[in-house]
């Protein structure tokens, strides 16, 4: 097997396939990635046995094969390399990579013992701007919980709406939810996706073209132009959030959302887990007093006009997690949408932007 490629568009194709492949693994061809030769490409494959990514090349092929080389010390050769064309020259036993006057010489893994990709019999498909469906995917995984313990909240759950698709997630303490508006929606649509997983798709460089979404029984399946990102669904039960979600409120405040976004910023450096941010607001005067005590440090608050419908209300929340939820408005103002202190507090982003953020309160 040998081919020559350009630097750059290698290094993104091992970068991709790179996602799939487990940071450690037992199995030690695991931990390299499949090339083959097709054609006037390369196809690349990378598996942890839970995912797996596939991707295409364009590649100057002099002589057809397939190898299985440490993926990881097989980027950080390409990317030591100048901007420069790459050789890669394979037997059964090593690869020699070249590029300008360097070369390096790397053992290779057998390519029969590397896990066939998976060939998935889908039932349900479907199809959305790559650009909308990543910026809403941004917005809603920050918040899918670490506990492996609780599978469902590890995942974004994934539905169809009547006009376009939904992404939910949450760690029981907050939730995000974006509707992304989309032409056709498939009825019936519903899977939960690993977050992270869901993180390295929406990672992909933004073109102006459609992902596909597909099921089957038991896997997800994202096609992105030539790249393929398989996943097994979690199998959980996804938390009945919309119970929580409500369109009645007592109050309604309207802020600038860099302004309020700085002010969190600022009063939160004397916040901490155990000394959350108030939120004291009042109708009469059209502010917002945020507030935070530290017992060991002091205190901090600032004042923020704002525009209110409602009654007055105190809410405290979570500093860092009202930093995370103002950080993914995409709108120039937000709406903190509150009922009483003990119930949610939601942020809702400006119209027509349907992203919301909502935050359990914290007892004050």
């Amino acid at each position: 097997m040998k081919f020559s490629i350009n630097k750059n568009e290698f290094l993104n194709a091992l970068g991709i396939a790179g996602k799939g492949i487990a940071s450690r693994s037992t199995i030690p061809v695991l931990s390299g990635v499949y090339i083959k030769t097709l054609g006037t490409s390369l196809e690349l494959k990378g598996t942890d046995s839970e995912r797996a990514i596939r991707c295409t090349v364009s590649a100057l092929i002099d002589e057809d094969g397939e190898c299985v080389v440490p993926e990881r010390l097989l980027y950080d050769i390409v990317k030591s390399f100048p901007d420069a064309a790459i050789t890669m020259d394979v037997d059964e036993t090593q690869a020699l990579i070249s590029c300008d006057k360097t070369s390096f010489t790397l053992k290779v893994f057998d390519p029969a013992d590397f896990p066939a990709f998976p060939d998935i019999d889908v039932n349900t498909k479907a199809s959305i701007s790559f650009k909308a469906f990543s910026q809403a995917v941004k917005r809603v995984a920050k918040v899918v919980s670490k506990d492996q313990g609780r599978p469902a909240l590890t995942g974004v759950l994934i539905t169809t709406i009547p006009d376009g698709m939904r992404l939910v997630a949450t760690d029981s303490y907050r939730l995000a939810m974006d509707d992304i508006p989309c032409e056709n929606p498939t009825e019936g649509f519903e899977a939960l996706v690993s977050g992270s997983f869901m993180q390295e798709v929406a990672s992909l460089p933004e073109k102006e073209e459609s992902i596909e979404i597909c099921l089957s029984a038991n896997h997800v399946v994202f096609t992105y132009g030539s790249i393929v990102f398989i996943n097994r669904r979690i199998e959980a039960r996804f938390p009945n959030y919309q119970q929580l979600l409500t369109d009645s409120y007592t109050t309604r405040t309207e802020f600038d959302t860099a302004g309020i976004l700085a002010a969190v910023r600022r009063v939160g450096l004397m916040s901490s887990l155990s000394a959350p941010i108030k939120f004291d607001i009042e109708s009469s005067t059209a502010t917002a007093l945020l507030s935070t005590v530290s017992q060991d440090m002091g205190s901090a608050e600032e004042s923020l006009s704002c525009g209110v419908e409602g009654e007055n209300i105190e809410i405290a929340l979570n500093h860092q997690y009202v930093v995370d939820g103002l950080s993914s408005i995409p709108t120039d103002k937000v709406f903190l949408e509150t009922r009483t202190s003990m119930m949610p507090g939601i942020f809702r982003a400006q119209d027509p932007e349907r992203f919301l953020y909502l935050l359990m309160p914290v007892r004050i």
